[in-house]
């Protein structure tokens, strides 16, 4: 797995090297340091006849030209160039020292297909017993882009393999308790500070979901804020609050879900509080001048003799009083105790994430994420822009009036689920009512994780959301 990448001044004759040669476009061809035969032979092969790798050999090198896929359309273009590169891993990941080298002028696509290659090195092997270990750093030849750049880029990868880990492991060993000390030791390793509330202080500030959720568990809830703040400097007054659902495991409570087909993943329910966790890591390791407040609330879904049933109803701090109709439709219970709580920050945005409901996957499926809100059009904007550029793309949709009618109970203010229709943004509307800020919710249900894994995303957590959020806290930070 990849966890460092290099920069070297390109060589004077490239067949003399071991690589894999990046060809970002035709006119590439033209800058390659080898003889006129050699660049035409690569040429044909891979625009003429439209190959989409070249092998040349001899007794001092091994090369292999990689080509990316052609788009009219930039983002696409950058997606493509992240394939090719999760291509390159596998061949790279096979040499003692790998080595890229590129002659381009796209300084953007060479990141991204260097990007492609680190998310492809990933792999989750805590628990095999044998494990086959691959190169941990990759050397880039080109003088196109600066080191800067490239500790940025793998910074962000890095921060995604922690989302992906967290995804990845079971409940067996990450239960809510060990997440808050995963936390912990990631802060003091990324950089920000850490407070964890046990179930006494969650108990003392009335926290009516999280405790309902947990109260079928033998284990405790947690609640774990972190908070990055600046070195130097702040872009803003006021901080940005992101939430993430820590569901360690669903199984539904006493709605329970059917099996195998919707529970064998079910330790995935966090993944929203793992993308908020990575995007800590990214953001303090960066130093970015913007002041973060993460809040984690944590805990397993079980039918446990004391759980919560259908027909209870619960009441928020803020007063509104919730029949809960369906226990599986918990992840909005625990995230409206922190977007209650994100209040006392008086927050210059509140965004938060989450695996929420299945009517979201079923819309867009792995190809995005659901985005609704009640935040600037502007900061919606930089947000669907960051998902472009990362290729996490967001749909927003809307949330009419209307919708919020599938909410009414006849016994508390609401209920936790709506109608037969629109379950992505009736689970929306659910979290509107906790807040009084700029807020946008993001339902990563479909792109977070997946059983059998396809280019730059290997089999389990994506780690959805943290390349998208960095990316946005980067942006409107400039």
């Amino acid at each position: 797995m990849l966890t460092a990448i290099t920069l070297l001044d390109s060589p004077g004759n490239l067949l003399h090297q071991n690589g894999v040669v990046f060809i970002s476009n035709e006119k590439d061809i033209e800058l390659l340091p080898v003889e006129n035969t050699r660049s035409a032979f690569i040429r044909t092969q891979l625009f003429d006849k439209n190959k989409t790798q070249v092998h040349l050999s001899s007794e001092t090198s091994q090369l292999i030209f990689i080509k990316t896929k052609d788009h009219e359309s930039s983002s696409y273009q950058l997606e493509l160039a992240r394939k090719a590169g999760a291509s390159s891993w596998k061949v790279l990941k096979n040499w003692d020292i790998p080595r890229v080298f590129y002659f381009g002028k796209s300084e953007k696509l060479l990141l991204a297909f260097l990007e492609g290659a680190a998310l492809a090195s990933y792999k989750f092997s805590k628990y095999k017993s044998s494990k086959n270990n691959s190169p941990s750093s990759l050397e880039v030849c080109t003088n196109i882009t600066d080191e800067s750049n490239l500790d940025e880029l793998i910074t962000t990868c890095l921060a995604t393999f922690v989302a992906r880990d967290l995804v990845n492991e079971p409940v067996i060993y990450l239960n809510a308790i060990q997440l808050s000390k995963e936390i912990e030791q990631l802060g003091e390793n990324y950089g920000f500070d850490t407070e964890v509330l046990d179930e006494s202080k969650i108990t003392s500030l009335k926290m009516a979901g999280l405790l309902a959720v947990n109260a079928g568990s033998e284990l405790p809830p947690t609640f774990t804020i972190m908070h990055y703040k600046p070195s130097t400097g702040k872009k803003f007054k006021k901080p940005i609050v992101l939430v993430g659902k820590g569901v360690v495991y669903d199984t539904g409570g006493l709605s329970l879900k059917p099996t195998p087909n919707s529970m064998d993943f079910m330790k995935a329910d966090m993944a929203g509080a793992a993308a908020v966790i990575g995007t800590l890591c990214a953001v303090a390791k960066m130093g970015l001048p913007v002041e973060i407040i993460g809040l984690i609330p944590a805990t397993d879904n079980r039918p446990g003799r004391n759980a919560i049933t259908p027909g209870d109803v619960i009441t928020y701090p803020n007063g509104k009083s919730v029949e809960i109709l369906n226990t599986d439709a918990e992840g909005r219970l625990i995230l409206a105790d922190a977007l209650i709580y994100a209040t006392k920050y008086d927050p210059k945005l509140v965004i938060d994430l989450a695996t929420l409901t299945g009517s979201a996957a079923a819309a867009l499926g792995k190809e995005g994420a659901v985005m609704m809100g009640k935040a600037y059009d502007e900061e919606k904007s930089f947000l669907k822009i960051a998902g472009k550029e990362v290729f996490e793309r967001l749909v927003e949709f809307p949330l009419w009036e209307e919708y919020g009618d599938q909410l009414k109970s006849t016994v508390a203010d609401i209920s936790n689920l709506g109608g037969p229709t629109a379950g992505a943004i009736t689970a929306g509307k659910f979290l509107e009512h906790f807040t009084d800020y700029n807020w946008i919710h993001i339902d990563i249900a479909g792109p977070s994780f997946s059983k059998s894994g396809e280019g730059y995303k290997p089999a389990g957590g994506s780690g959805f959301g943290v390349r998208l959020i960095t990316q946005f806290l980067k942006n409107i930070s400039n």
